[in-house]
């Protein structure tokens, strides 16, 4: 399917590896000029090189932590008026919420919610003005289904999934829809971190924890962040603007009384 955003502008936030990469890897194949964003230079300048060789699009990238007000300002000097913009940041840590301050909680807020909504505040109403704008927030399958050990994330990611719900509604009459991407277990590097939370103060491995996940899961296995990332790129297409206000879960069906 021609997904018709050839030659439309995205801004993809922490997009240097992970669900990120995916969903700039995908947009830059249907000829979407992206805009990468990432703390780590090398990194990111790695991944832009290599889609740059392997897809012909353009591609931007913005060194800067997305999570505070100077990397936002960068990215959005390099990215002024996105056609596409994907939220992203990385998830707070896990552990036990008797372990975790204020500061915790206020930092996984800036990162996990505030952040989204200062950047869909920065771009929406071009958006709106120009007839077409694509919102994906990358968020986390906990929101449907909390997960113990990570409190700051599901508190964090749930009250962006309540504003999107109000905003999503009144953008969608202007071609503009907010969507939300749920990811569950997929094989990137937050989920090894999370598998080794989950193994502490247990007799278990990390390895087994993961062995034990993905045989439980549905799909018998984890998911491809391939699979992530054109999700997301239909999600920005020309063919989704009757979609809005929607969580996407994808879980391989690991949470149970979702559907």
């Amino acid at each position: 399917m021609d997904l018709s955003i050839s030659g439309r502008r995205a801004l993809v936030c922490a997009s240097s590896k992970g669900l990120g990469l995916a969903c700039a890897t995908s947009l830059a194949r249907e000829g979407v000029a992206v805009t990468m964003t990432a703390r780590g230079a090398d990194v990111l300048e790695a991944a832009a090189r290599h889609l740059r060789e392997t897809t012909g699009a353009t591609i931007t990238t913005v060194v800067g932590d997305i999570t505070t007000p100077e990397g936002r300002a960068l990215a959005l000097a390099a990215c002024p008026d996105p056609d596409i913009l994907i939220t992203n940041a990385g998830g707070p840590k896990p552990g036990d919420f008797r372990e975790w301050s204020r500061d915790d909680w206020i930092a996984a807020v800036d990162a996990n919610m505030l952040t989204p909504i200062e950047l869909i505040k920065a771009t929406v109403d071009g958006m709106m003005k120009r007839g077409f704008g694509r919102i994906v927030n990358i968020t986390s399958g906990a929101v449907k289904a909390p997960i113990d050990v990570l409190g700051l994330s599901n508190g964090a990611r749930s009250g962006l999934t309540g504003f999107v719900a109000g905003l999503a509604r009144k953008t969608v009459a202007h071609n503009v829809t907010i969507n939300n991407l749920l990811p569950g277990p997929f094989e990137t590097e937050r989920l090894l971190t999370t598998a080794a939370a989950s193994a502490r103060g247990t007799d278990k491995t990390p390895e087994q924890i993961l062995a034990a996940r993905r045989a439980a899961n549905p799909a018998g296995r984890f998911g491809q962040p391939a699979e992530f990332g054109d999700a997301c790129a239909w999600l920005c297409s020309a063919q989704a603007g009757f979609v809005t206000g929607q969580n996407l879960l994808m879980d391989g069906g690991a949470y149970p009384g979702t559907f």
